[in-house]
């Protein structure tokens, strides 16, 4: 990916959106992500989470769950979730790390019972507390950035939901942090991963715009809602060499990567359009 000319901390939206590069091109991309914030269906996510076991960890082997058979609808079977990986391969996905990731974890487990026939379609879908579940196209794209072909020891996600970004974190980094500001929502991504058994998941209830200094630097940060610029406290956390990829602005939104270049420097690139809720400071 180009990288973007250095430009000095911070890095607020009108630095990065719409600015050219060397050659004088324009650095937003064309291609537009599907992503959108559905409305929310009007529904609090006070249903009983499901029990079941998923997958069992397997501690001799480096970050692979063992999933095993958790339904035999043919609306949410593995040859469902292939199907899914391969449209967003075509799509232009190309990291084979992420992908499998996004095949092995299943994401109807993180919806409720209602919605899991649309699990594995290409759309966002609502979680409740007006919040949504990432359509799985802009999951592994944005996921794809961020590893860049480097393998990932710490990374810290900023909106947890209902935990599924989190477990496909899980199997391409080493150890994942994960904040949710909506103390239902973490609840209950604590109560959707819990029979999944990865050992490598922190969740921590708090502001995620504070980000989690005490387990700062971070290789990896990635925020699943849109403020108009990236919070400070975000970018001192990022070590050198580090990336953080997160949807900036209003109405319109794109794709925005910042790659922490020295103590002091940070570079930025907008890669493309998307379509995210808003990121809000504070807890409820």
């Amino acid at each position: 990916m180009t990288t973007a000319k250095e430009k000095r901390f911070p890095l607020p939206l009108s630095s990065v959106v719409e600015r050219k590069d060397n050659a004088g091109r324009n650095r937003i991309a064309t291609s537009v992500s599907t992503q959108t914030a559905m409305q929310n269906l009007g529904r609090d996510t006070n249903s009983t989470p499901r029990t079941n076991p998923v997958s069992a960890w397997n501690s001799t082997k480096e970050q692979k769950p063992v999933v095993l058979n958790t339904s035999d609808s043919p609306l949410v079977s593995e040859a469902v979730r292939r199907a899914m990986v391969a449209r967003v391969a075509q799509q232009g996905v190309k990291d084979t790390t992420v992908l499998e990731a996004l095949r092995t974890i299943p994401r109807h487990l993180f919806l409720e019972s209602g919605l899991e026939s649309q699990a594995y379609i290409d759309a966002s879908l609502p979680i409740g507390h007006h919040q949504t579940i990432s359509q799985p196209y802009i999951v592994a794209r944005m996921l794809e950035i961020l590893r860049n072909d480097v393998k990932l020891d710490k990374v810290l996600e900023i909106g947890t939901g209902c935990g599924y970004q989190a477990a496909v974190l899980s199997l391409i980094a080493k150890e994942v942090y994960s904040i949710e500001r909506i103390k239902a929502l973490h609840e209950l991504a604590k109560n959707n991963l819990r029979p999944m058994r990865i050992a490598n998941i922190r969740l921590h209830y708090g502001d995620g715009m504070l980000g989690l200094p005490q387990a700062a630097p971070f290789d990896g940060i990635i925020l699943a809602a849109a403020g108009m610029e990236v919070p400070q406290a975000l970018l001192v956390q990022l070590k050198v060499g580090g990336r953080l990829i997160a949807p900036v602005g209003g109405r319109h939104q794109v794709l925005q990567l910042i790659e922490r270049v020295s103590e002091h420097e940070w570079s930025s690139a907008v890669v493309e359009n998307c379509h995210f809720v808003p990121l809000h400071s504070g807890v409820v």
